[in-house]
């Protein structure tokens, strides 16, 4: 496949996937200063979070879950796990092999260096909540399809809802475009605050990213630095 057919097949795929979505906009910078020095934007004033379903009400709405295809070649629904208070949740793309076969978010490769990601900027697992755009494998791996993320928003939504952290990382393309509704690429997304229905986001790289490319811990890592000072400041 030629160069330019690789790039009409990428622009075909987001196209599908974002069908699917509304609200497409891009992350929330408001002045030009915010953009120069690539800083914060003014803090959103939360309103007090309305009561809503419970993290095991929106399980035991999943289900066995049926709604899309990638039911038939699962092994288990990876609802996500950690503290249901979070003040930090991870949104990821989807479940790999590990994952399927245990039942919970980021357990491989790319899990572990999760982990120590956490762990880097002071905080535990059990600290924060780990979940991905949609609960089933898609299989080898294969990028996530339009009707499977429309199946899956609602849980993701009520989650983030139920749990109302401080800051979302999007970890890579799908989780970053999911909770930003844009089609920018996470090269120009990442690094910079955006927002969620008034929670702070930041998109950065995946962590299976930085099992191929190495040198992308730097820009991951200063990311995290900016998440872990957000954290920090009253909220």
């Amino acid at each position: 496949m030629s160069e330019r057919d690789e790039v009409v097949a990428d622009l075909r795929e987001r196209a599908r996937f974002f069908g699917a979505l509304s609200g497409i906009g891009l992350p929330r910078v408001t002045t030009k200063a915010d953009v120069a020095a690539n800083a914060y934007p003014p803090r959103t004033v939360m309103e007090p979070p309305t009561a809503g379903p419970s993290l095991e009400a929106i399980r035991a709405d999943i289900g066995d879950c049926q709604r899309c295809k990638l039911s038939k070649g699962r092994k288990n629904i990876v609802f996500g796990q950690g503290h249901p208070q979070a003040q930090l949740l991870f949104v990821g793309e989807a479940p790999g092999a590990e994952e399927d076969e245990q039942g919970l978010a980021f357990v491989g490769r790319a899990g572990q260096l999760l982990t120590k990601i956490i762990e880097a900027i002071g905080m535990t697992r059990d600290d924060v909540f780990i979940a991905n755009v949609i609960k089933c494998r898609p299989p080898q791996n294969r990028n996530p399809e339009p009707d499977e993320i429309s199946s899956c928003q609602p849980f993701l939504e009520a989650q983030i809802e139920a749990i109302r952290p401080r800051v979302l990382v999007g970890l890579g393309k799908f989780g970053a475009q999911w909770l930003l509704k844009t089609a920018e690429p996470i090269s120009k997304l990442r690094g910079r605050f955006g927002d969620y229905k008034g929670i702070a986001v930041m998109p950065t790289y995946h962590p299976a990213y930085l099992l191929r490319n190495p040198g992308a811990k730097k820009d991951l890592w200063s990311d995290m630095q900016r998440v872990r000072d957000f954290l920090k400041e009253p909220a």
